[in-house]
């Protein structure tokens, strides 16, 4: 195959992992070029937003991962770039202005070491060949070494590397090859450590990715795990990614829980990425989050919600003198709307949501919460 065929696999096959992107609005979806490149326009965890070249270095995996359609047991079309080839198609975009930025993953090929070897030479390329000093988000193995994450690190503005599950029960029955503590919860750690503030690295920018539904997981561990990753280790965003019927092996307990309605891993990561933003900007813990005596939130209503209904009391909030905590707890008001109350009442009193340019369902959703006195 020539390059451009690889590409076509590769970045096909990176469509798996979106700890780089997640689109909310139509203009923010992936779309993929006539030759095959994956497009990502991406809201970067500092601010701002870019558009990422996104593809794997390779999709001939070693390990044996229940849920990934490209584990070493599954009949793929297999394929590689060099770390020339993805340095040159990569600076022959970004000069046509197609991309500002790039996000390298690799299924592991060899070792853990000798995948990193081959994205850092990338990255290096690009680097220092080529003097690109943009975007670029590296993948780190599972299992690398202390010095092949350091080096990723140095090369990066942001590195991923995925969770999967919350906790090593689940794990173990989705990976016989990869051990939880040494080749996920250790990287993670050293990722923190090397990006702390302070540190040399602290520029980079930290993200994982679960993948939901592949095993018997709770949304209550999801959430625990969650909060630990944004309170102990400081990561910038962690996002979800529903497993998909029939990508991994057919006696993986995901499989099993699908029966009854293959939707719902999709309904549960929409729901998880509610609960992500009230633990990242609307001041909520891991313990405030409403669950079901199962440990599983709601599927049929925004957790925010929720919550409101459970506690009455904090009711009505008031709009002209509540601090932005309070009005955060207001089901329709979001980080900018309680930025906006908070600005307007400095002038004047406000006396109606229309005032601050809510209209519709969400302004009637909002009065039923507040009061304008």
């Amino acid at each position: 195959m020539d390059t451009i065929e690889k590409l076509k696999i590769l970045s096909d096959d990176s469509r798996y992992d979106l700890a780089c992107a997640c689109g909310t609005r139509e203009d923010e979806h992936r779309r993929r070029g006539t030759d095959g490149r994956w497009l990502y326009p991406v809201a970067l965890p500092q601010g701002g937003y870019t558009v990422l070249l996104k593809t794997l270095l390779s999709n001939a995996c070693a390990n044996d991962c229940r849920y990934c359609p490209l584990r070493t047991e599954s009949d793929v079309k297999r394929c590689s770039l060099l770390p020339e080839e993805v340095a040159r198609i990569f600076m022959e975009y970004y000069r046509r202005r197609k991309v500002f930025g790039l996000f390298l993953s690799s299924a592991v090929t060899g070792s853990a070491d000798a995948t990193m070897e081959r994205i850092n030479a990338a990255a290096r390329l690009l680097r220092q060949r080529h003097e690109f000093r943009g975007y670029i988000h590296l993948k780190i193995i599972p299992g690398a070494s202390d010095a092949a994450i350091e080096d990723a690190i140095s090369l990066s503005t942001a590195v991923s590397l995925n969770i999967e599950v919350p906790g090593k029960r689940h794990f173990d029955r989705l990976s016989q090859k990869k051990d939880y503590f040494r080749d996920i919860v250790r990287p993670l750690k050293l990722m923190a450590r090397l990006t702390d503030r302070g540190s040399r690295f602290s520029r980079v920018k930290c993200t994982t990715q679960f993948i939901v539904g592949a095993s018997d997981e709770t949304d209550a561990e999801i959430i625990e795990s969650v909060s630990g990753l944004y309170d102990r280790l400081r990561f910038q965003r962690v996002y979800f990614s529903a497993y998909q019927k029939g990508l991994g092996n057919p006696g993986i307990p995901g499989e099993q829980r699908m029966l009854a309605d293959p939707e719902i891993p999709f309904v549960r990561e929409h729901r998880l990425y509610q609960t992500d933003f009230l633990l990242r900007r609307y001041g909520f813990s891991g313990g405030d989050i409403p669950l079901d005596a199962g440990g599983n939130l709601r599927l049929d209503k925004d957790p925010k919600e929720v919550w409101a209904e459970s506690h009455p009391e904090f009711y009505p909030v008031r709009i002209n003198t509540a601090d932005k905590g309070a009005l955060l707890k207001a089901p329709g008001i979001g980080p900018d709307t309680a930025n906006r109350i908070i600005k307007a009442r400095r002038d004047r009193r406000i006396t109606r949501i229309e005032d601050l340019g809510v209209k519709g369902k969400r302004a009637e959703r909002i009065r039923r919460y507040v009061i304008c006195e």
